[in-house]
């Protein structure tokens, strides 16, 4: 493809979705893209001219006997609210060993709605490392989405409406119709609906205001789709009979004696996959300039699991020398997950981690006021101060600490901004090769590929040392002592203290030969090691607060839940959606980011 001259563009101020507009017409057609990397063409699904999906069993059969390719996680400190750039530099990354003619891909999360439309973006990536098609990525790209939504809710519906009917028909009314009165317990129920936007209005509902014929009466909620257990199970399932499998087992509820209540005692299971067979299909698309990214499922690191799919992973293994997938926000949360839960039902081993981080967020975590979406930068941030970045350097260190305790070599990415110093850099160099990780300043966003050559090169090095990859926990460990050694050996923290809803889920669980085998999947601020998003740096002195446990039966997690956050998050004051518009000539998209 024709290469557009980041001087142009980045480097004069111009918008990322204005970046986007004049490189999509120099794209790569998605058959020819796919082509170039060894697929068939009864593998690819196309979905228009440069978005396709691909057939994944026929990929993995047809290749099972190749050796996969390098395996390299991004992941970073504890960012700002404003983010530290983790997706533009995995477009770079990309980019940048395209250069060096590395045969490579990528794999990011598809964006959910509601960061789109609120302050986050779409996670595309930035400046001149961007995933293209910029427009169908933030917008629904092959609906997958919705089909999560759709399946989630079927199973909410299916729900309610037997609740419904089970109070108001008699045994051998319901006999009639085939059905096995489930007694559900009205104050044990543990879905709810999702929608993918951040609408807090729909947080604490009730449903069912009316008559008998309106539903079941009864406190309800929404969460945003991301954090649906079909999206976790999306990222998680090895292929179709899998995620029948995983979907199937979901716990909706439990009866009047305990017992759950699942998709299949429901019988919307099989209805449920039904929705999501296409989305099981991992999304095709390209980074700026030509090389393949995977696009395919999205959950949110801090409240699910946030990691690509595992399908998604295991098809660029086999279609490329070197992979590069992501872990949502820090590698308290992300990486961790990915370290866990991801590699150990993927069986997938990396080979190295980039953790990103950057001179802003350094400062951030040094003392400076705590930056915030819409508001100018406080002046620390443009101003030279190598004393805060070397205050800060205690939260890079001990993420580079986590990656460290995996087994697998760590490279940390400077992303380069060009408030930037010598100096600055100097200081988070030294310390980081002292800490025994390579560096890497990249210049991604600025110049694309051709700023990401150092970083290409130190990850290709990381990649060619052997690794003693280990899981930190073994599923035989009680869900209460995993919990408190994640505190202690991640976050950092002296303890863990439970609320006595939590303490009791937890018993639950552990006394369940199954449920007590599940993965722990945390639930979490991704703005601080700590539950406390206000404590920077490295707290100490704290204690984690679980306050609730959920089960995810489906995907096969225990979901302890620290502190306040919302599996449903909020619309800010001034959201994306103000600046996002059509042109009616065009029918192009502005505004995106």
């Amino acid at each position: 493809m024709q290469k557009i001259k980041w001087q142009d563009y980045a480097a004069k101020g111009a918008k990322d979705y204005e970046i986007a507009a004049a490189a999509e017409p120099h794209l790569e057609k998605i058959t020819k893209l796919a082509a170039d990397m060894g697929l068939l063409e009864e593998e690819v699904l196309p979905y228009g001219h440069y978005v396709a999906k691909i057939d994944f069993p026929k990929v993995l059969e047809r290749l099972k006997d190749k050796p996969d390719g390098k395996y390299v996680d991004v992941t970073a400190i504890t960012p700002t609210p404003l983010g530290e750039g983790k997706s533009t530099t995995i477009m770079g990354l990309v980019q940048g060993m395209g250069l060096l003619k590395m045969s490579v891909a990528a794999a990011i999360r598809q964006p959910s709605g509601g960061p789109t439309m609120n302050i986050k973006g779409s996670a595309a990536g930035g400046g001149m490392s961007q995933c293209l098609p910029l427009t169908p990525f933030s917008l629904g790209l092959t609906g997958d989405i919705n089909a999560i939504m759709n399946a989630h809710n079927l199973g909410m519906v299916a729900l309610n409406s037997r609740m419904q009917h089970e109070e108001i028909n008699t045994d051998k009314f319901l006999e009639s119709r085939g059905l096995k009165r489930l007694n559900i317990d009205p104050n044990r129920i543990e879905f709810g609906f999702v929608m993918d936007f951040a609408a807090q209005c729909l947080r604490n509902i009730v449903i069912g205001l009316g008559g008998k014929k309106d539903g079941y009466l009864m406190q309800s909620k929404f969460g945003i789709a991301v954090s649906s257990e079909v999206m976790a199970i999306l990222a998680l399932a090895g292929d179709l009979a899998d995620l029948r499998r995983r979907i199937g087992q979901i716990t909706l509820a439990y009866d009047k004696s305990g017992k759950p209540v699942t998709a299949d005692d429901l019988e919307v299971g099989g209805a449920m996959t039904a929705w999501m067979v296409e989305a099981l299909k991992p999304n095709l698309l390209q980074t700026l300039e030509g090389q393949p990214c995977f696009v395919h499922a999205g959950p949110f690191a801090n409240i699910a699991i946030g990691q690509s799919s595992i399908i998604a992973d295991k098809v660029a293994l086999k279609l490329a020398d070197y992979h590069v997938t992501e872990s949502g926000f820090a590698a308290d949360i992300g990486f961790e997950k990915f370290w866990n839960l991801k590699c150990r039902y993927s069986g997938l081993v990396p080979n190295a981690a980039v953790v990103v981080a950057t001179v802003r967020a350094l400062k951030c975590h040094g003392g400076a006021p705590v930056p915030k979406p819409g508001n100018p930068l406080p002046e620390e941030y443009s101003k030279p101060d190598v004393g805060l970045v070397e205050k800060g350097l205690e939260n890079l260190l001990h993420h580079v600490g986590i990656v460290k305790k995996s087994g697998i070599s760590p490279v940390v990415c400077v992303n380069a901004f060009v408030t930037d110093t010598k100096e600055e850099i100097a200081a988070i160099r030294s310390a980081c090769e002292k800490a025994g990780a390579r560096v890497a300043v990249s210049e991604h966003w600025l110049k694309g590929g051709e700023g990401a050559i150092e970083l290409a090169e130190a990850v290709k090095a990381a990649c060619d040392e052997k690794t003693e990859f280990k899981l930190l926990y073994d599923l035989s460990m009680p869900p209460k002592e995993r919990i408190e050694l994640i505190a202690k050996e991640i976050y950092g923290a002296d303890g863990v203290d439970y609320s006595d809803a939590a303490s009791a889920k937890l018993a639950l669980y552990q006394s369940d030969p199954k449920t007590s085998r599940f993965g722990t999947c945390m639930v979490k601020t991704h703005l601080s090691l700590s539950g406390d998003p206000n404590l920077k740096g490295v707290p100490r002195g704290f204690r984690l607060f679980v306050r609730d446990a959920l089960i995810y039966a489906g995907a096969e997690f225990v979901v302890p839940v620290v502190g306040d956050i919302s599996l449903m998050p909020g619309t800010a004051s001034d959201p994306a959606y103000r600046r996002v518009d059509v042109d009616t000539a065009t029918g192009k998209i502005s505004g995106l980011f």
